[in-house]
């Protein structure tokens, strides 16, 4: 199901515990230099803020402490068919405190090589069920103004006792950096 800015999917209605989040993208055909996307999660409290540091996973912290989240490959070029990046979850694994995940994705070293999602080919993001590797939800991540550096592509949040998924596809001009000071996580 191709899914837009605001639609809502509720995962426990289908039985998902175990899902996978697929990143993929082409290079502009004039690219100069590679564009490296990567792809995060950011694990939430009740404040909006990471529950701790160790609670941001992306590819230089590849796993959550509570084992839920695990970040499985960090592609530098989008060269190639199918997913980039791929990070799995395991929602009933997912420490109590967190009561949202916000799903990110940001272009490495954007802002020092100029570039921005409005340049990238094919860009989308996927939600798979782990079970059976069937695709879900895909969100396509094309026509972004000038401007967007990053994007916030959708959150997993808990409602009533169930985990649902809501498309946001917030554009940003931030870098990783700058998420990361926005969702509380300590800069070293």
């Amino acid at each position: 199901m191709i899914v837009t800015k605001g639609q809502r999917y509720n995962l426990s209605s289908h039985e998902i515990d175990s899902i996978y989040i697929g990143l993929g993208w082409d290079l502009p055909t004039d690219a100069r230099i590679a564009y490296d996307l990567d792809s995060e999660i950011f694990m939430l409290g009740k404040d909006g803020k990471v529950i701790s540091d160790d609670y941001f996973i992306f590819y230089g912290q590849t796993s959550s402490p509570d084992g839920s989240c695990n970040h499985l490959a960090d592609n530098l070029t989008g060269e190639g068919m199918g997913d980039d990046e791929v990070i799995q979850i395991e929602l009933s694994k997912i420490n109590p405190s967190v009561e949202k995940l916000a799903i990110v994705i940001t272009i490495n070293d954007a802002i020092e090589n100029d570039q921005r999602f409005g340049e990238i080919n094919n860009a989308y993001v996927r939600v798979m069920d782990g079970k059976n590797n069937k695709e879900i939800l895909r969100f396509n991540l094309t026509d972004y103004p000038d401007e967007v550096r990053s994007l916030t592509v959708g959150e997993i949040y808990k409602k009533d006792g169930t985990w649902r998924f809501n498309a946001l596809g917030q554009g940003l001009d931030t870098d990783l950096a700058g998420l990361c000071r926005f969702y509380g996580v300590n800069l070293v």
